[in-house]
């Protein structure tokens, strides 16, 4: 009996402990397949995310909540930090951002019995594109002063569109393509990426200026990153949840 104690001792003394400080509450929304609640791991990103973070030594906890109040909650010191958002200036007063994780690529979806050139944005400015509320866009779009839709979801703007309510719909690739797979299972050939894309727009995890040692965290968190990107495992993640359909 002593001896088993014993060696329970040693290893609880021998085991790698998590400070407190190293224990993070993130906030998330759903945003398939980077990162949802309903996706094996949380989605590509939140796996990514985790590993990086436990390669640098920290333990997180991830709280859902719909996007404008997330970011609110984040802003006013409720949560450690988010996973994940694009740079926009508005944001840097309460966000400090890490290195980029992944690339998204935004551009337009159509529809297929309406072709439109969407290689110049001038060429758009009478028809009607949907947005999401709170989003940043690029900075191209935004500069175009384009007639804009907003919605307060991806998926309310695909359903416009299929229904001839909307010409564009201004969405993630990568995103759009999990969206329409799950509200049109037999597909929905009426629905279409456009080309060319509109930019390439990296997703970072922003960390919380008001929260003690952000800094320190966003550091550490970058070294995981580089971590898991050395050792493979950023790899086997991205091969194990794909962001593309085949």
């Amino acid at each position: 009996m002593f001896d088993r104690l014993l060696i329970c001792l040693v290893l609880l003394l021998t085991m790698p402990l998590v400070r407190a400080e190293q224990q993070l509450q993130l906030a998330s929304t759903d945003y398939p397949p980077y990162f949802s609640s309903a996706l094996p791991e949380g989605g590509t990103l939140t796996a990514l995310t985790r590993a990086a973070f436990k390669a640098a030594g920290y333990d997180i906890t991830l709280v859902f909540l719909p996007w404008a109040r997330l970011m609110l909650e984040v802003e006013r010191g409720k949560y450690d930090g988010v996973v994940a958002v694009w740079y926009k200036a508005d944001r840097e007063h309460f966000l400090a951002l890490s290195a980029p994780v992944v690339d998204t690529h935004v551009g337009f979806y159509g529809r297929a019995s309406l072709p439109l050139d969407v290689a110049s944005l001038q060429n758009l400015r009478t028809r009607s594109i949907g947005a999401v509320r709170g989003y940043a866009n690029p900075t191209a779009f935004d500069a175009a002063g384009l007639k804009t839709e907003l919605a307060v979801n991806d998926v309310s703007n695909l359903r416009k569109l299929d229904k001839g309510r909307l010409d564009l719909v201004l969405v993630d690739k990568a995103l759009a393509q999990y969206l329409v797979g799950q509200e049109w299972p037999t597909g929905n050939a009426n629905l279409m990426w456009r080309e060319p894309g509109l930019q390439t727009m990296p997703l970072h995890i922003g960390i919380a200026r008001n929260r003690p040692n952000s800094t320190v965290i966003l550091n550490d968190f970058n070294r995981g990153l580089a971590e898991i990107r050395r050792t493979g495992e950023y790899a086997r993640i991205l091969k194990r949840l794909p962001l593309t359909s085949k």
